[in-house]
């Protein structure tokens, strides 16, 4: 079961919870698994290797980049698979919130895709350590620290579906503008096309190109400009209108900015030197 990352970080947000406890698996064909989960919830952190769990039915493959979570008193079945060595960290822990325990995501299990975070790693590993020492103070610490892990988790997973989002769009938005650059487009036009505004559209195009979409849209019809001066004897002027820009002049203008001679003198040095 996947879910959306806000809500979960906003019920974290609004629910004091508090660490029961910390382990720490490795393969051992000696030692069967449980038939059950814990009486409280816990997050699994797949640390290497892969190993299959299922939490009330529902497979879930256990391996890093990855967070599982399992709710309180699930039914349980591992499978191992293969000769795949496998370890992971589970944290378990408490709503503190009496009248809140036994609702929300603690009964309920789901996968967070991470990606590989070695900052993750390193939270998981000083809380297993913190977790196996004495004192107020390691008690403080493990707190603590599981709510950095949490905190990492969650804006590794929000990033990387940010990322998808965003590089789904750009692929959208720059898909039309390759096939339709010869029309009147636009930033108005693309942002009403894909209901977004300026800045979101500004932002995803120099993510992905390292330029505006403005830009892009002037350089794929130069580009396209410089194909047709190399193939056709059709007027400069022309060209331009068939690539989109109606001002013969300022295509004139912007054509010798970028490949750094006019249209004209282009042609002439193709036909020149061809190769």
């Amino acid at each position: 079961m996947k879910l959306d990352v806000n809500e979960l970080a906003e019920y974290l947000a609004n629910n004091p919870f508090r660490v029961e406890g910390v382990y720490r698996y490795a393969k051992n064909p000696g030692v069967p698994c449980a038939e059950s989960t814990d009486s409280f919830p816990g997050f699994v952190f797949p640390l290497t290797g892969k190993t299959q769990f299922q939490f009330n039915g529902t497979p879930y493959i256990l391996s890093p980049g990855k967070v599982i979570h399992g709710g309180a008193k699930m039914t349980l079945a591992h499978k191992m698979l293969g000769e795949i060595n496998w370890e992971y960290i589970l944290v378990l822990y408490r709503i503190s919130n009496s009248e809140r325990e036994d609702s929300g995501f603690t009964h309920q299990h789901f996968e967070l895709l991470t990606g590989q975070s070695p900052r993750l790693v390193e939270l998981l590993m000083r809380l297993w350590d913190v977790y196996n020492q004495r004192g107020g103070i390691s008690m403080f610490q493990t707190e603590m620290l599981f709510r950095e892990a949490l905190n990492e988790a969650l804006l590794s997973v929000f990033n990387r579906e940010s990322n998808y989002e965003s590089h789904t769009l750009f692929e959208r938005i720059s898909s039309y503008v390759r096939k339709y650059y010869y029309k009147d487009i636009t930033i108005h036009t693309l942002t009403e096309q894909n209901n977004v505004n300026r800045n979101r559209l500004s932002y995803v195009f120099r993510k992905h190109a390292g330029m505006g979409a403005a830009e892009y849209l002037l350089n794929y019809r130069i580009k396209m400009a410089q194909k047709m001066l190399c193939t056709s004897d059709v007027p400069v002027q022309q060209i331009a209108q068939a690539v989109g820009i109606a001002d013969p002049f300022y295509f004139s203008r912007v054509f010798k900015k970028r490949v750094g001679i006019s249209p004209t003198k282009y042609r002439e040095k193709f036909i020149n030197n061809p190769y």
